[in-house]
């Protein structure tokens, strides 16, 4: 089984995703499930460096007041510890995500993307660090398991842009509209944090038609020709 899942690393509700994700697989030990990691930015236009945080940000996006901001982010903060994640908000940096999304393309190919997307998530919305700085990127990266040099190399230049920009494309053109977006076996889709007995029914019903016996339509003639262990028969003709 395949579970392609799209999230951005500032999402609040694809880190809670994740771990409700994680908790419908525990119940499924022994199966053999690959976990593919998508690139998503939710403001391909956010600033670098910028003096903003997250309950200022909200309240400009959605046209609140920072009370009503720091409301909604209390929710995400009760939700998060629901599934044992420590969210906080007064340290979020809103920032550009597009270069931790490049590097998060070269941790997949090293196979780590497991561990470095966990380690992005915690470090934004747990630690409160800028992932759009390239000293915290290559910091993180390493901790995540990839090679500082290779980082560096890659922070440099333009490498990963392409793969970036198809798997954002691919997102659009299979409806995406929002992360995260869930995808089992090219077949069934999960929007947004749902509760984990829906990402565990999802699990379940990909699994059993798995291990299905296939039904096949015989669409086969009475005169087709065929081989058995005793010989082989050979039509009559009309």
């Amino acid at each position: 089984m395949k579970i392609e899942v799209w999230s951005d690393f500032v999402c609040p509700f694809c880190y809670i995703g994740k771990r409700r994700l994680e908790e419908a697989l525990d119940q499924f030990p022994g199966k053999n499930i690959e976990i593919a990691y998508k690139s998503f930015e939710l403001d391909p236009n956010a600033e670098r460096n910028t003096e903003s945080n997250m309950h200022e940000k909200l309240a400009s996006k959605y046209g609140r007041s920072l009370e009503e901001a720091r409301e909604m982010t209390q929710n995400m903060t009760e939700q998060a510890k629901m599934v044992g994640l420590d969210f906080h908000f007064d340290s979020v940096i809103p920032t550009n995500t597009f270069d931790a999304h490049r590097v998060s393309q070269l941790a997949n190919e090293k196979e780590v993307g497991k561990a470095f997307t966990e380690r992005f998530f915690k470090a934004v919305l747990t630690n409160g660090q800028d992932i759009g700085d390239p000293a915290t990127i290559t910091e993180l990266a390493a901790e995540a398991g990839l090679d500082r040099d290779e980082v560096t190399t890659v922070l440099q230049g333009e490498r990963y842009t392409d793969a970036v920009r198809r798997d954002e494309a691919e997102a659009q053109q299979i409806g995406v509209q929002g992360v995260p977006f869930f995808v089992i076996n090219r077949k069934y889709a999960i929007s947004g944090a749902q509760p984990t007995e829906v990402f565990a029914q999802g699990l379940e019903k990909a699994l059993a038609e798995e291990t299905e016996t296939p039904v096949f339509e015989d669409l086969s003639s009475e005169n087709g020709a065929a081989c058995t262990e005793n010989g082989c028969e050979v039509p009559d003709k009309k």
